[in-house]
């Protein structure tokens, strides 16, 4: 499996598709924190039904008035880059046997298994231990998640029963600088289907040719030889070893990144929307 960008939202990375593979790949987590209270309105300070000063003229000059950084402040705004745009994560065939598609609430028993998996809750916002209210929570991390435009978070469905096996997404935090990483993890009843390998491949087509991503790229422990075979046989190059880069579990991490250009070639495959 891959490890996901460390500093997304720690939802999957790039997952081994072999019998020997863990079965999760390091997600980030693009929408995990939660908002500031900010405490309510805040105090003026005056009384609205208060007397004005006897004399005093109750309507102030504008001019002695105005706050000098006002305009600055304005224009500040105005020059400041627009935030992240909400996504809408589609629908896409994986080859003949599974798709990916948006989380559903229909997906908790997917959440259920993954929470059992002795490395997954590790590299992920699995929990370890499952509450059906913990598995909601998941799900709706994943619409924020589109909703904020942090990537797109899809679970991969075997077609014959439409059952999930395993999640895979797209993490954006980085787009501004042209590049894009991918994460997925696998349940231990979706390996050894080829999966990995048509999620990947898919989701690598989409990001390159349809999206217009510049640069993709996952991060492997390197102990993780199954995974990393996937990556190099979709397209992706070994560049590198980053060492501690990861926190998985109670220890830091290396991670082997493989990278992808969208002018390094066609990938195999290419995803196709479906209604």
């Amino acid at each position: 499996m891959a490890a996901p960008d460390p500093d997304a939202p720690r939802e999957p990375e790039a997952l081994a598709d072999a019998e020997t593979d863990p079965g999760a790949a390091t997600e980030a987590d693009p929408g995990a924190g939660g908002e500031a209270d900010t405490g309510g309105e805040a105090d003026t300070g005056t009384d609205a039904n208060q007397d004005p000063t006897p004399g005093a003229d109750p309507t102030p000059d504008a001019n002695t008035d105005a706050d000098p950084n006002q305009d600055a402040d304005a224009d500040a705004e105005a020059d400041a880059p627009p935030g992240p745009e909400p996504v809408t994560v589609p629908s896409m065939s994986a080859g003949p046997d599974f798709v990916l598609r948006p989380w559903e609430m229909s997906d908790l028993l997917l959440v259920r298994e993954a929470s059992q998996d002795p490395y997954i809750p590790l590299i992920t916002t699995i929990p370890a231990r499952y509450s059906d209210a913990a598995a909601e929570a998941f799900v709706r991390r994943q619409w924020e998640r589109a909703a904020t435009g942090a990537g797109y978070p899809f679970a991969i469905v075997r077609s014959r029963d439409r059952r999930p096996v395993g999640s895979i997404g797209l993490w954006l935090r980085e787009l501004p600088e042209g590049r894009a990483s991918i994460g997925y993890w696998m349940v231990a009843s979706g390996r050894g289907q080829g999966v990995t390998r048509a999620a990947l491949r898919t989701v690598t087509s989409w990001a390159l040719r349809d999206l217009g991503i510049p640069r993709l790229q996952l991060f492997i422990e390197p102990w993780n030889t199954a995974s990393a075979r996937i990556a190099v046989d979709v397209g992706y190059r070994r560049e590198g070893l980053l060492r501690g880069w990861q926190r998985v579990g109670d220890e830091r991490r290396d991670m082997a990144v493989y990278g992808l250009l969208n002018t390094d070639g066609p990938v195999d495959g290419r995803a196709v929307t479906v209604d």
